[in-house]
């Protein structure tokens, strides 16, 4: 719950910056984020594909 109150907290913080910033400002630092997180997602995503396909005596840990 706490966690909750901070991330409200934060975004309400953002979004009150982005207020006093031009409209096309605005998205366009949106856009960029956007486009960050798409490709960070596609990264991981790839990523993910590759850890799943080392055969299992690469992975370590107990059997």
């Amino acid at each position: 719950m706490l966690f909750l109150v901070g991330a409200l907290l934060v975004l309400g913080v953002v979004l009150g910056a982005v207020v006093h910033l031009p409209v096309p400002v605005g998205a366009a630092i949106g856009l960029a984020i956007a486009l960050w997180l798409g490709l960070f997602a596609a990264r991981e995503r790839l990523s993910g594909r590759r850890r799943s396909a080392l055969p299992h005596h690469d992975r370590g840990g107990l059997r």
